[in-house]
């Protein structure tokens, strides 16, 4: 059985206009709708698709992982709702950093033998972009980063990346991780028959202090603010005004 291992990552909804704290400690998130990161929700797309091609990819089981609070079960729902076959979430109230998480997804992966490990290329709310690279390095595999298009055959995958000069098509051997870009693929819509269905799938709950993992924070935030008000714009008449309002701010 060649299974699929995909990381779902619990973040503010995107629609949602994120407002820092009063004392600058963080953002609120009580009574804020919250839902998977979009690039993961890509990731798990991708990992279904591959699934469905049936024999010609040999992948049997997509299996969706998130580490969070106890809450991160709605969204790991969501993603078997999606067309996931199970879900463990990795459970901790406290924030975890890159390396952490991919410390934690290696002792999954020398759990579970995927053939395929498919993340987000980063996470909306930190924008670190560095838990595929490091998961990679850590399991000494191949990785393919920012991808909008993946192709399997046999034991390799040849996958487009999205880089500063356009695209870049590489060949991996598998096992790998691949990291996905936002043009991958579009997401499904969840229907509610899949959403019933998905209260029975099976969903395991691992506390983090069991898998051995060092989850201590290398860094420190010491305030959060949030972006400077934008100023009110003009409407112009013609060119000549826009020039003059240009020269005027030193633009020009």
């Amino acid at each position: 059985m060649s299974k699929i291992l995909v990381g779902l990552k619990r973040v503010v909804d995107y629609n949602v206009r994120v407002r820092v704290k009063p004392d600058g400690t963080g953002v609120v998130t009580d009574g804020v709708k919250m839902s998977i990161n979009p690039f993961d929700e890509i990731a798990l797309e991708e990992a279904l698709r591959i699934k469905e091609q049936g024999a010609t990819t040999e992948i049997t089981e997509v299996i969706v992982v998130s580490i969070g609070p106890a809450d991160t079960q709605q969204q790991l729902r969501t993603g078997l709702a999606m067309g996931a076959d199970r879900a463990i979430l990795v459970q901790t109230d406290s924030p975890v950093e890159p390396l952490a998480a991919a410390k934690i997804f290696l002792q999954l992966v020398e759990k579970e033998s995927p053939q395929i490990v498919l993340l987000g290329k980063q996470g909306i709310d930190d924008d670190n972009n560095q838990t595929g690279q490091m998961l990679a390095a850590l399991w000494d595999r191949p990785q393919a980063t920012f991808a909008s298009k993946v192709e399997l055959e046999g034991g390799k995958a040849k996958v487009t990346r999205e880089v500063d000069a356009g695209l870049e098509t590489i060949e991996v051997d598998l096992p790998a991780v691949f990291t996905t870009d936002l043009r991958l693929n579009e997401p499904r819509y969840v229907k509610l028959p899949d959403i019933m269905k998905a209260k029975k799938k099976p969903l395991d709950t691992v506390v983090i202090d069991s898998l051995g993992v060092d989850t201590a924070p290398q860094f420190k935030t010491t305030k959060y603010e949030p972006p400077a008000a934008r100023s009110k714009g003009i409407m112009v008449k013609d060119v000549a005004e826009l020039v003059a309002a240009l020269k005027q701010k030193g633009l020009a």
